[in-house]
């Protein structure tokens, strides 16, 4: 899995933080998501996909590619 965050699209809602914090920050300047891990481990799979979900601007990109 590998992460991206289009930060044209993030409104800074905080939803990705609150679900996955392990995966997901904000910056201190304007809110905007950043990615603590961009290729998570397995355990956080299912939080991200959460988050990826829950993001009201959609902002979050997914890639589930094997290997």
């Amino acid at each position: 899995m590998k992460l991206h965050i289009d930060e044209t699209k993030c409104r800074g809602a905080g939803q990705c933080v609150l679900i996955a914090p392990e995966v997901f920050d904000q910056r201190d300047e304007d809110g905007i998501a950043v990615l603590l891990a961009p290729t998570p481990p397995p355990s956080h799979h299912p939080t991200v996909h959460e988050a990826a979900a829950v993001c009201p601007a959609g902002a979050i990109g997914v890639d589930d590619e094997e290997g």
